[in-house]
């Protein structure tokens, strides 16, 4: 076994006698050379981990040139030493940086937790938030290495009146690291023993009757689109964007009902809407007519996408209702109309168990042992309650048109 000094001068001068074999440094023990008959040297660094016994190993640094300098790789060599002295295989540890660098940086692994998560609303909230929120924050930055500081930075970062939006970020990132922790890729979570942000307090509003009445008036001024949009909220009760991604072939005018898969609502449950009289009449005069299309979408975009002007749309109907000559009305949201629904069902006398069902709502009555034994499906309950519904609303405009 050939010993020396490794430096330049002296792989240069077995390079140019084209020398072939290993030149192991004198000074520092495992550290090496090897140079082959065809011009090429690499350095390398030998050791063994578990005494004598132990089958040594052989571990090759780099190739002689840019950026590898004999001190370069003498340094290496020293830091790859010194982790054997520690018990630690410089070989799996440097596996480890690289799918550290590479496989664990968090935006990596971000997307694939992303497209692992099922669900459509989910899995938007999922992106939406990585996106805005935590990927700004949290970069390639390796993912054991993340800490409750990080966490805590991504949240400071949020405005604080972002109640809602900071309480899902945090369900997003507490699920990710759960994910990671499952496949063996981290140990425990950075977010072990965090208290979860407060939840959003409730909100009460709800439309009167005169307000109802002024908005359905008012909605087919704003945009071909979204004022039916708005017209369907009120007399059916669905979530917007339900009502805003209809498809033809889910609506069935013989049958009077809109039917909607799992994969179209919010929590994912399958429901069947009755349609009453206000809702057939508002979908007659988008189809213009009473034969409605077999297929696509009910409200397209000019370009044929999907409608999601609501921000512009409300604004504008804001505008129409300030301007009719009404008293002035307190701000709302169109997620109140399903709650104006739900409060108008209640005055009406209508069973909780049949507001849940066409709100398609997971709650107390469809929960726990209700969900496994309670299989009715209220179909006939829930056409009468929208017919009531539908005949409450013909009031209300009637007594808005005798004033």
């Amino acid at each position: 076994m050939a010993t020396g000094r490794i430096t330049k001068r002296t792989i240069d001068a077995l390079l140019a006698n084209s020398v072939a074999g290993f030149l192991w440094d004198e000074d520092l023990k495992g550290f090496g050379v090897k140079t082959t008959a065809h011009g090429s040297a690499s350095y390398v660094v030998q050791y063994r981990l578990g005494g004598r016994e132990a089958k040594s190993r052989r571990y090759t640094i780099g190739g002689h040139g840019s950026p590898w300098t004999p001190a370069m790789a003498r340094d290496e060599a020293v830091r790859m030493l010194i982790l054997v002295a520690q018990g630690v295989d410089p070989v799996e540890s440097d596996k480890q940086r690289r799918r550290e660098a590479v496989d664990l940086a968090f935006s990596n692994y971000a997307d694939r937790f992303a497209s692992s998560c099922k669900g459509k609303g989910w899995k938007l909230l999922v992106k939406r938030s990585l996106a805005l929120h935590v990927r700004p924050v949290l970069r390639d930055k390796p993912l054991p290495t993340i800490t409750r500081v990080d966490i805590v930075a991504v949240l400071d970062r949020m405005p604080e009146e972002q109640v809602g939006n900071r309480r899902n970020v945090f369900a997003v990132m507490r699920r990710l690291f759960k994910w990671a922790m499952s496949r063996g890729d981290i140990a425990s979570s950075p977010m072990e023993g965090m208290e979860t942000p407060p939840p959003v307090k409730p909100r009460e509003r709800w439309l009167s009757d005169q307000e109802l009445g002024r908005v359905w008036t008012q909605a087919p001024k704003t945009h071909r689109c979204f004022g039916p949009i708005v017209r369907l909220l009120i007399a059916t009760g669905q979530r917007r964007e339900e009502i805003a991604g209809l498809h033809w072939e889910e609506l069935n005018r013989d049958q009077r009902e809109m039917r909607l898969s799992g994969s179209r609502t919010k929590n994912g449950e399958p429901t069947t809407v009755p349609l009453n009289d206000l809702t057939v009449t508002e979908l007659d005069q988008v189809a213009r007519g009473e034969t409605w299309p077999k297929r696509g979408r009910v409200f397209p975009t000019s370009a044929g996408a999907a409608f999601t002007a609501y921000h512009k749309g409300k604004t504008k109907l804001d505008k129409l209702i300030a301007a009719d000559g009404g008293d002035p009305v307190a701000p709302w949201r169109l997620h109140d109309l399903r709650r104006t629904l739900a409060t108008g069902f209640q005055r009406l006398g209508v069973r909780f168990e049949v507001t849940e069902a066409v709100l398609n709502h997971v709650g107390a009555s469809r929960s726990g042992v209700a969900a496994i034994y309670q299989r009715h499906d209220w179909k006939p309950e829930k056409r009468a309650a929208l017919d009531a519904w539908n005949d409450h609303i013909v009031n209300i405009l009637g007594g808005l048109e005798t004033r």
